[in-house]
């Protein structure tokens, strides 16, 4: 019987290393991510009410949804994020489900379905099991500006803008702290697997 684990964790807690590790296990990854992107590619219907909602000036001159446009426009706006989030959820969640329904006909292991937004979507009933990702402030702080050389502050006010962590535990049925590095996390990972996944 295929597992489906809804991965999720805040920005810097490595929830990408995590969901490579499991990929290497044998598990196959739905990136929601990539599903956001795929529900408003050009002339579709998410394209489509996107336009009609935040006006044409969020379009790149090839006609792609700018997602830096977007982006200034809905971050720090609650009003315009929720207009957003209700163009997008529901096509996005309709998506993962339809993935999730072709690889339980497959019959692969696992489906892991890494989200940060897994839980402010209302995502959870898609997965049989939550595993949340977390890292120590200093930790995250550290990464996010080796990997994309934000100021602090600015990570501070991105941490500050989503689910906080004890929130997100509170869902979980497994937590995977990431302030270590590699080798400690790919033992967690690997335990993880062997006892929830492989003795099922």
């Amino acid at each position: 019987m295929t597992a489906v684990i809804g991965l999720t964790g805040g920005i810097g807690t490595g929830k990408s290393a995590v969901s490579r590790l499991l990929r290497e296990l044998g598990a196959v990854v739905i990136d929601a991510d990539r599903v956001g992107h795929e529900s408003y590619l050009p002339g579709s219907e998410g394209w489509r009410e996107i336009v009609e909602a935040f006006g044409e000036g969020v379009l790149s001159p090839s006609g792609e949804v700018d997602r830096k446009k977007l982006g200034a426009i809905v971050f720090g706006n609650p009003d315009a994020l929720q207009r957003l989030n209700a163009i997008l959820h529901p096509k996005m969640r309709r998506m993962i489900e339809e993935r999730i329904g072709q690889h339980k006909t497959a019959g692969v292991k696992a489906v892991v379905v890494e989200a940060a937004i897994l839980i402010e979507a209302g995502w959870r009933s898609l997965v049989d099991e939550v595993w949340v990702t977390v890292a120590s402030e200093d930790a995250v702080i550290a990464r996010l500006q080796a990997r994309n050389n934000l100021p602090e502050e600015a990570i501070r006010a991105r941490m500050r803008a989503q689910l906080s962590e004890g929130e997100r535990v509170k869902h979980a049925d497994a937590v995977i702290d990431n302030s270590g590095d590699t080798a400690e996390l790919r033992e967690k990972v690997e335990n993880l697997w062997n006892r929830r996944i492989l003795n099922r």
